[in-house]
């Protein structure tokens, strides 16, 4: 089951309060700046910092590239601001 796209909106990082990237295929959020992955299990983001899982630098690439083609959603944007960019 997906997440509720207005709690998408409200999400942010718990460490540096900026915003994740959601791979909802993955079910995983994930911090870019931070190299920080939060896991979301049914449903529900797991949002402590000591639950979250420090990312290589290979499956920091992966992730990357995977947003950058499309593969993920930003959190803290209304809809109308995700589709625009």
């Amino acid at each position: 089951m997906p997440l509720d796209p207005l709690l998408i909106e409200m999400l942010a990082c718990p460490q540096d309060k900026g915003p994740l990237l959601w791979f909802e295929d993955e079910d995983l959020l994930y911090n870019p700046r931070l190299k920080r992955a939060y896991k979301v299990v049914d449903s529900i983001p797991v949002m402590l910092v000591d639950e979250s899982v420090e990312v290589d630098a290979a499956e920091h690439k992966r992730l990357t590239d995977k947003a950058g083609s499309g593969g993920a959603v930003e959190t803290g944007k209304p809809p109308s601001e995700k589709a625009e960019g």
